[in-house]
């Protein structure tokens, strides 16, 4: 009996030091990865298929925090800092970027897409498309745009093997798998859309335009691209009309904005409000679920085919 509590001692100390040391292994393999930090959601998710566990991926934007009023703390400004590799959204997105000094190399990812730039024409917004233009009346929601995605995965993925090229072949192998995808989505959307009894969309902000000119529909929108605007009686009126005459049946919404003037709305329209989501970050929800881009994007094609009644 003696003997057996002596071995069961042994091998209960000897799983507990094989623990620590699988957990020393895994930590120390962590820190020697290089740091590589994202701001949006669409960017973690193109660095995340191509690099997979190469490298120590940090979200800077944090699941479940909206993207137009984040401003990062002080503790994750030194992990910024400490990143070998910065990917950020630009196009206006992140002004707490303006003023910090990278150690590592940053990359302005909206330096390499196509994006509109947003004019008035009296009858409210206009949008013509510009590439590398820095103005506060340009839409940095490009990644609404399959063709973008894949611009910033190139760039993403030479950014990396630059990093890393003894792992060039493996990033070029996921890069063609990510590209691959995009253009599964683009052909989806095309079919899906193309033939719609309605051709109009009516949202809170509007982070469609990427979508809505690629894809052929109008996009009204209760506060432009602005979430945080508050909307006026004026604008509430025009929104009326417009579910009105185009005899529209659903009213969208997103994440981290007030839903309760679109829930009124869509009350008093007699009309369905639907969340729409736009990627500049996900939720905790999403996340936790393990939702990808494609995953995501594919539940908005649904939901924007039973609002324009795509058949």
């Amino acid at each position: 009996m003696k003997n057996l509590k002596i071995i069961f001692v042994v091998l209960f100390v000897a799983i507990v030091a094989i623990f620590l040391f699988i957990s020393m292994e895994k930590e120390q393999a962590k820190q020697s990865k290089p740091i590589v930090g994202v701001t949006t959601f669409a960017l973690y998710d193109i660095t995340k298929h191509i690099a997979g566990d190469t490298v120590n991926l940090v979200n800077i934007l944090p699941f479940g925090v909206d993207p137009h009023s984040f401003e990062p703390t002080p503790k994750l400004m030194v992990k910024i800092a400490k990143s070998r590799l910065v990917f950020y959204s630009g196009a206006g997105l992140e002004p707490w970027i303006a003023n910090f000094q990278f150690k590592g190399k940053a990359v302005n990812i909206s330096k390499y897409v196509d994006l509109r730039e947003l004019k008035s024409n009296g009858d409210g917004e206009q949008a013509v498309t510009k590439q590398n233009m820095h103005t506060s009346s340009l839409d940095p929601h490009y990644w609404l745009d399959f063709s973008n995605m894949q611009k910033a995965t190139a760039v993403i993925t030479k950014d990396l093997i630059a990093l890393m090229p003894e792992n060039k072949k493996l990033y070029l192998q996921n890069e063609q798998k990510y590209i691959k995808m995009l253009q599964g989505l683009n052909t989806l959307y095309k079919k899906t859309l193309t033939s719609c009894k309605n051709d109009t969309v009516v949202i809170s902000h509007n982070a469609l335009g990427y979508l809505a000119n690629k894809y052929h529909f109008k996009v009204q929108s209760l506060t432009g691209l602005s979430p945080e605007a508050e909307p006026s009686a004026q604008d509430v009126n025009r929104i009326f009309k417009d579910i009105k005459s185009e005899g529209l049946d659903t009213i969208f919404f997103e994440n981290f904005v007030n839903d309760k003037l679109i829930k009124s709305i869509a009350h008093d329209a007699k009309i369905k409000f639907e969340l729409f989501e736009p990627l500049g970050t996900i939720t905790a929800d999403e996340a936790k679920a393990g939702l990808t881009y494609e995953d995501i994007m594919k539940i908005n094609l649904k939901k924007l085919a039973k609002a324009l009644q795509c058949h």
